[in-house]
């Protein structure tokens, strides 16, 4: 098979070759490995890479994935990284509108008729930056004779790989990893790489967030290896009955293997590592534990987020391990019961923040250092909940929330806000993605993805379909996927406020931005159908965050109000040397000559970019405390 540029243009094709999703546990080749946090099974190809900028696919190196390229024209980059960041193309920042607009006009495929409109569009364009990467590199010990696989955990927006000159696979979906098997072409030694970034594609529809519009690889390229019997995918099903004392657990486990002859070990222990659970079972290609009864489980919550560890082991047929894999996992029920929300049996009170992942050197590649440190932000300022704001955040970041106890709402990446509003006007002429058949597969996989991969956490409470993409049968569709894949939690979406005829349909709550008081009394006193939360407020930017004591109050006023999330936790704003004094300053939307823009919009966190706390913080940690 060979690569097309046309699939830039082409909303139907968003992966190509691209492993299906699952469950982002850790595996290990043996016990020693697993005690020491340690994998043989796994290389990073993070570092330095060769690189080369073209400012669209007409004038990028077409050949530049052939083993036979001469790149020493190529420059070097950091991956993970972003291209703008690393002294390329443009940096903008823009909120609603489509960063084309007023320079180019554009509109979607296959919004109008069967016919598709737009070919050429990002493929042909005049302007749609791309990035040439080159990797050599040898296989690690560890990962050799073996089925071997890589894994982007962040590309935007669209990807093409290809290793040793064979062309591998393309994939779009900027937030998600995206994985594809190495093995027919891979080699142990002198191995070449190519991976070709397109800054734009129709998924540009569907990723019109709030945020500086930069492109590359941004998180980290791992090869992992398989060992001949391996875990592909697990979900792990703890329950707690409604005695919040006895809980159940089961696991749907997926393994892939040469002969299918050994057995499977599940184990469960609690804190201490005592095991108060241990089953076995002949190994096979699906293999279910089925549900089994633990008395006097420790619940996990903000107050106590107790966790226990599930081993899975796969033994051979000589009774050797092979694999085995370790996943914490909390007991925990978020219900709907009375039109309020009940975590394990009691009032859930939302004491939230909209968070964008950020780092004022490096943009949107953030470190474990940075999730640390917010993480600690979160805990010392009584902030119980995050909505990852708007796409999936790094995979350690869900972890880190099951630790902590904080309670999440995991968000789907998705949001065309460009499409329905413009200039502040409801006019979803040609929204995306709307009713439109051709655009439903490419959200449902946006949706599937984010499930496969975040499942077993159990900080996830509430689903998000997305941010501020209006509303229509596709947005249904993914309401409908998840609700049947996974009943066991919620799901949440806003856009239906501003399209009516899907409130009954879409979201198991009522959401809304920037209501006052004054609205949410209205509804509450208006024969409420559905539980209320702000998934954003008090939009803390400038000297702002006054007044915050009115929503605070709503929450003994009204039972069925269990609070909300504010806009935002941090600045999205970038360190720059000073052209008059030298200094290195923060400067917001609108410094870098980018137009269309909104400015300093792009500053409106509780933290600096900085990770500074803003005094605004104070009053934050003051009013949550109220209902820690």
């Amino acid at each position: 098979m060979e690569a097309e540029i046309k699939w830039l243009d082409n909303p139907e094709i968003f992966r190509v070759n691209q492993l299906a999703a699952h469950s982002d546990h850790t595996f290990y080749e043996s016990e020693e490995a697993y005690h020491k946090g340690e994998s043989a099974l796994l290389q990073s190809l993070d570092g330095k890479w060769r690189f080369a900028y073209s400012e669209n696919s007409k004038v990028r190196p077409v050949s530049f994935y052939e083993v036979s390229f001469n790149d020493e024209a190529f420059d070097t980059i950091q991956v993970p990284g972003h291209i703008e960041l690393s002294g390329y193309d443009k940096i903008h920042y823009i909120n609603t509108m489509y960063p084309w607009e007023g320079h180019i006009f554009r509109r979607p495929a296959y919004i109008f008729d069967e016919t598709r409109e737009g070919i050429g569009c990002f493929s042909e364009a005049a302007y749609n930056p791309v990035g040439s990467y080159r990797k050599c590199f040898d296989l690690d010990e560890g990962l050799r004779e073996k089925r071997v696989c890589i894994r982007f955990e962040g590309v935007e927006e669209a990807l093409y790989v290809w290793l040793n000159g064979h062309f591998v696979g393309y994939a779009e979906d900027s937030f998600t990893p995206s994985e594809f098997d190495l093995t027919p072409y891979i080699k142990a030694k002198g191995n070449i790489l190519a991976v070709e970034v397109h800054k734009r594609s129709t998924a540009a529809y569907l990723e019109d967030q709030d945020f500086f519009r930069i492109f590359g690889i941004f998180r980290s390229v791992i090869l992992y290896a398989k060992p001949v019997m391996h875990i592909e995918d697990i979900w792990i099903k703890p329950v707690l009955q409604e005695d919040n004392v006895t809980g159940q657990i089961s696991a749907d486990i997926k393994i892939s293997a040469k002969t299918f002859v050994g057995k499977v070990k599940m184990i469960l222990c609690d804190k201490d590592g005592s095991c108060i659970l241990e089953k076995e079972a002949a190994i096979d290609q699906q293999v279910c534990f089925m549900v089994e009864k633990i008395e006097q489980v420790s619940l996990w919550d903000y107050h106590n987020p107790y966790l226990y560890t599930l081993i899975i082991e796969l033994w051979n047929e000589t009774n050797h391990l092979v694999e085995i894999v370790p996943y914490q996992v909390g007991f925990r029920r978020i219900e709907i019961k009375d039109k309020l929300i009940l975590l394990n049996g009691k009032r859930l009170i939302l004491n939230g923040v909209n968070r964008h992942e950020w780092n004022a050197n490096s943009g949107r590649c953030i470190t474990i250092e940075d999730m640390q440190w917010d993480i600690e932000c979160l805990m010392r300022n009584n902030i119980n909940a995050v909505r990852t704001s708007h796409y999936p955040s790094q995979i350690p970041w869900y972890t880190m929330c099951d630790q902590h106890g904080i309670y999440v709402m995991a968000e789907t990446n998705l949001e065309s806000h460009g499409s329905w509003q413009k200039m502040g006007a409801i006019e979803p002429l040609w929204n995306v993605p709307g009713s439109h058949p051709k655009w439903k597969d490419a959200v449902l996989d946006r949706a599937k993805t984010n499930f496969e991969t975040f499942k077993n956490h159990p900080c996830v409470l509430f689903w998000s379909l997305g941010n501020e993409s209006y509303a229509g049968n596709n947005l249904l569709a993914m309401h409908e996927y998840f609700k049947k894949i996974d009943p066991s939690r919620l799901v949440h979406y806003e856009g239906v406020y501003h399209n009516p005829k899907y409130k009954d349909t879409i979201s198991d709550v009522e959401s809304r931005m920037y209501a006052t008081p004054q609205e949410i009394r209205a509804y509450l006193e208006n024969e409420p159908k559905k539980p209320f939360i702000l998934c954003e407020y008090m939009h803390d930017m400038g000297n702002s965050l006054g007044g915050m004591k009115c929503y605070i109050d709503l929450i003994d006023q009204y039972e069925m109000y269990q609070g909300g999330f504010i806009w935002d936790y941090i600045d999205q704003a970038l360190w720059v040397e000073d052209e008059i004094t030298g200094k290195m300053v923060l400067r917001y939307g609108g410094d870098f000559d980018d137009r269309p823009s909104d400015y300093e919009f792009s500053g409106n966190g509780i933290v600096f970019a900085n990770r500074t706390e803003k005094p605004a913080i104070q009053e934050v940690s003051y009013y949550y405390g109220l209902y820690k």
